[in-house]
């Protein structure tokens, strides 16, 4: 498989409970990024940011000790994605997080355990 990939629109900061208001005042008061006010589409507490041509997820994550990345990157083949990432030593991470039913994509993590939402785009 020719697998082809391109960045995502996402990235995601999983931050814990205790860090939450400051990082959240942090991007929207001292850098001064416009927060996106809609309701997000999530099952934890998140804010959302104008990051360029990403879109900058803050998430509230009780359980962690420190600070997460987590990226997307679009691929033109989920399935045959899935297979070549395997043949290439990524592990799957489908625990961390549930993806809506339905949902055309999968988690996998970077050797340095950097979190990837793998979905599919028409870009690609």
């Amino acid at each position: 498989m020719n697998a082809k990939f391109a960045p995502g629109r996402n990235i995601a900061m999983k931050v814990p409970a205790h860090e939450y208001d400051d990082t959240v005042a942090f991007y929207r008061d001292v850098l001064g990024l416009r927060e996106i006010l809609e309701q997000a589409p999530s099952s934890t507490k998140s804010v959302r940011f104008d990051f360029g041509d990403k879109v900058l997820w803050i998430d509230k994550v009780p359980s962690l000790s420190q600070a997460e990345i987590w990226l997307e990157v679009y691929a033109s083949d989920v399935a045959g994605s899935a297979k070549y990432l395997a043949e290439h030593g990524c592990p799957r991470r489908d625990e961390i997080e549930n993806l809506p039913e339905g949902f055309k994509g999968f988690w996998v993590s970077s050797p340095a355990n950097i979190i990837h939402l793998v979905t599919e785009n028409d870009a690609t």
